[in-house]
């Protein structure tokens, strides 16, 4: 039975080395101006010393140039690319066609991650990319489980599906924030304040809190709750999906920590002893609730479509 890949996003390059040690396989990074939702800041000197570190503990680096692409933003790809195929990252994570042309002109050998976070619905699509040049699908977060394994059985490309952590529920490119507390007369500059931990939006009816922050890439509104499924990871595995990712956005490196070593755990452990994981599903369940923080809770997403928005 093939052992998944345990993907992390860290925060920062202090968080690498205790990441790997806990359990991950591989790290994706990355700075605000290519990558979309990134749980810290990596610029080039960061991404230098993850990938030294990384490869000095047998882990991968990806780096996210998922970001939605203007032509102004076109003319910084080239050196970025090259950057990183000189630092010897091990994947570039893209959406925008304009990353795929730019590799293949400037880091030929550099491998490709399908990511457009949404749109990686069905297995057709997966493999149109592939035959592009992808070597991975990342599939959306909104998908259940019976879709995800039927993607799986027709992909000719790695899949990747996050298993823990927020999703995106909204993104809009407008500083949409700004726009309105300017439009209120009030002075509230968020548009750099990436990731800001204090912004919500409440919505009394469901006693649910959306975070919600602006950045270079506009504004984004996460979903109320993390996304957890420790305990139903059997029938993946059992497909052989290639990689698992842990979100680490908005979190700490301790917590991060923590939830790395459970899912570790719990895929070993799978692979090892089917029996014993399924006795003891409930306990990993039980310790990743007393490590959340109070405001988050845990569901399982759209993996059984239980969640609505």
């Amino acid at each position: 039975m093939k052992k998944p890949e345990l993907l992390v996003t860290p925060t920062c390059v202090e968080d690498i080395e205790p990441l790997i040690d806990a359990g991950a396989t591989a790290l994706m990074i990355g700075e605000e101006e290519f990558g979309l939702r990134l749980a810290g800041e990596f610029p080039r000197e960061d991404i230098e010393k993850a990938v030294y570190i990384a490869h000095g503990k047998g882990a991968k680096v990806y780096v996210a140039m998922n970001a939605l692409f203007h032509n102004e933003k076109l003319p910084l790809l080239p050196d970025y690319i090259q950057f990183l195929d000189r630092v010897n990252v091990d994947a570039i994570v893209f959406g925008d066609p304009a990353v795929l042309m730019n590799v293949r002109e400037h880091a030929p050998n550099m491998k490709l991650h399908w990511n457009t976070e949404t749109t990686a619905t069905n297995w057709y699509s997966a493999n149109y990319w592939g035959r592009k040049g992808a070597k991975r699908a990342v599939l959306a977060r909104e998908l259940n489980m019976d879709s995800i394994v039927e993607i799986k059985d027709e992909a000719e490309v790695e899949v990747e599906v996050q298993v823990h952590g927020m999703t995106c529920m909204f993104q809009s490119k407008r500083m949409l924030l700004g726009n309105y507390m300017e439009f209120q007369g009030k002075d509230l500059k968020v548009e750099g304040r990436s990731k800001d931990r204090s912004l919500f939006l409440h919505d009394p009816e469901r006693e649910a809190k959306y975070p919600i922050w602006e950045d270079k890439n506009g504004t984004h509104i996460m979903s109320p709750k993390d996304m957890c499924i420790i305990d139903e990871l059997e029938e993946m595995i059992d497909e052989g999906i290639d990689s698992f990712k842990i979100d680490g956005i908005l979190k700490d490196g301790e917590y991060l920590k923590r939830i790395t070593a459970l899912y570790r755990e719990a895929i070993d452990l799978y692979i090892e002893d089917s029996d014993a994981y399924e006795g003891k599903k409930e306990d990993f369940v039980r310790e990743i609730k007393a490590i959340q923080p109070p405001n988050r809770d845990i569901d399982t997403g759209f993996f059984f479509k239980e969640t609505v928005y």
